[in-house]
């Protein structure tokens, strides 16, 4: 468990933060209005992803960032810290560079993981998968994805196929989807990016994790919504998934 650390029972705390989580959360959703609010088998998805974090009992720390100040109440329910960015970065010009870069500036630490509340049927057990992978891999920068073994194009090219043979699936290298489902950068260098105008997001040596295929299932419109519903049925509810 982490230091000083106490799922659902207030954020005290002491240490250094080696590693810290936050879930981003704008109230200005465009598609599905408020979608980090709405419940999920009867628990709003920002909760679920805070207790996510919590089962996975990898950091030292596990924030909310929003704008809006109605998050708050739920990072404190949950017994996380609730981090309030900047009017201006919750809008939909604003990109995640730019609130991740302010994010770290308030609150430094060896490596930030940032856990999509909007991906609510990633399991506890894939967020501690990735935080292990991530801690041994010697990458800088990691990212989640999904792969995809089957034949793939873009703008009418084969990617992972060619077009002389038709060649049985499982053997066709994978495409690795990024999902954005879970990330992770060392905080200096991301903030050193950011400075020097390169691209913190990709910063350093880059690498992928694949999750499930659950796991990259992202919340952008009722639909979604309606297929997380009717998946974490199939799956079972609980503690895993922030239950």
């Amino acid at each position: 468990m982490p230091l000083g650390y106490h799922p659902r029972k207030g954020n005290a705390y002491s240490g250094v933060a080696v590693k810290i989580a936050m879930i981003p959360a704008r109230m200005g959703s465009q598609r599905l209005k408020k979608k980090n609010l709405i419940p999920l088998n009867g628990i709003p998805i920002i909760r679920r992803a805070v207790r996510r974090c919590q089962e996975a009992g990898v950091f030292d720390k596990i924030f909310i960032n929003s704008e809006n100040i109605e998050f708050k109440e739920h990072a404190e329910a949950e017994g996380a810290f609730f981090h309030q960015r900047p009017e201006h970065l919750g809008n939909s010009v604003a990109t995640s560079e730019d609130f991740i870069e302010e994010f770290l500036q308030v609150n430094p630490c060896d490596r930030l993981y940032q856990v999509h509340s909007i991906s609510p049927l990633c399991s506890a057990t894939q967020i501690k998968d990735f935080v292990e992978f991530t801690e041994t891999s010697g990458l800088d920068t990691v990212l989640s994805c999904v792969e995809e073994q089957i034949e793939c194009a873009m703008n009418g090219t084969p990617v992972n196929f060619t077009l002389d043979e038709k060649t049985n699936s499982q053997e066709l290298t994978p495409i690795q989807r990024i999902t954005w489902t879970l990330s992770s950068w060392r905080g200096d260098m991301f903030l050193d990016a950011k400075k020097s105008g390169g691209c913190a997001t990709y910063s350093g040596k880059v690498g992928f994790m694949p999750l499930d295929r659950w796991s990259g299932h992202i919340i952008k419109k009722q639909e979604d919504m309606d297929i997380a519903e009717a998946m974490l049925a199939f799956l079972g509810d609980g503690p895993d998934f922030g239950g």
